[in-house]
């Protein structure tokens, strides 16, 4: 009896150290569960490190993003700057030509004025020119009359007994090679004499009746200095700015010149 006793307690004994230790299966999938456990918490790991970087790469990108966008910004308004000083500066340039453009035609209305009044002067010494008294002479030949006027004018001051000897000889030898320059003398006589009125008028038929001849750009000069001595300065400026341009290579040219620069001084 005591036996039976005995086996059964060795029995319940080792019933229990066998459902104490584990058996093999268990072993093993408690270290695939610890392996799990460990990959469970690289995974975790790496996707925070992954996500941190995710994240500093984004805010990065987002901030270069921020710049471009600044920079951007700055250049459109300064384009926005230039447009409005180019539209500006168009504006003040139209704004110019128009200006110009309303000068040039004042200048053109002023200058054909102040022509149409140097002709009205013109024409009207010429109703109140009265007509010269050509007296005879006993000169045999014309040049020597002629040269007898020129020697009155530029040595002994004679003008009006040069004047009257040069009427006479373009009285009797209108086709005389001589006849131009002795109608610009006479011109010169009524310079000398200042008769300016006259000369301005004398000299006007030497421009008009031979403009190619040689002495047309000394009578359109002296012309020019006639009104400047009656005090009419525009018209003068006039006459000799059309000297420098009717007979740019001419003698008087240079005098004209030198003249307008004394008037303009």
């Amino acid at each position: 009896m005591n036996g039976w006793i005995k086996f059964s307690l060795l029995l319940v004994l080792l019933a229990i150290v066998s459902g104490c230790i584990p058996t093999q299966r268990e072993l093993r999938m408690e270290r695939d569960l610890e392996q799990m456990k460990k990959r469970l918490a690289n995974a975790e790991l790496s996707l925070a490190a992954q996500g941190k970087n995710l994240a500093g790469e984004l805010e990065q990108r987002l901030d270069i993003l921020s710049r471009t966008q600044a920079d951007q910004q700055v250049n459109l308004d300064s384009l926005k700057v230039d447009i409005q000083s180019f539209n500006g500066r168009f504006e003040d340039q139209s704004r110019d030509r128009e200006e110009l453009r309303s000068d040039m035609g004042l200048m053109r209305d002023d200058l054909g004025l102040k022509l149409t009044s140097l002709e009205d002067r013109i024409l009207k010494l010429e109703e109140n020119r009265t007509a010269a008294t050509v007296l005879p002479t006993a000169q045999t030949t014309p040049e020597s009359l002629y040269e007898t006027a020129l020697e009155k004018i530029q040595k002994s001051g004679d003008y009006a007994g040069a004047r009257k000897n040069l009427e006479i000889f373009l009285q009797n030898n209108p086709q005389n090679p001589l006849a131009v320059n002795a109608m610009y003398w006479i011109g010169e006589a009524y310079y000398g004499e200042k008769s300016y009125e006259n000369a301005i008028l004398q000299f006007q038929d030497v421009i008009q009746k031979h403009p190619s001849h040689p002495k047309a750009a000394a009578a359109l000069l002296k012309q020019g200095l006639s009104f400047h001595a009656l005090g009419d300065i525009q018209n003068a400026k006039i006459l000799l700015q059309k000297v420098q341009e009717s007979y740019p290579q001419s003698e008087e040219a240079g005098k004209a010149k030198a003249k307008l620069a004394e008037l303009k001084g």
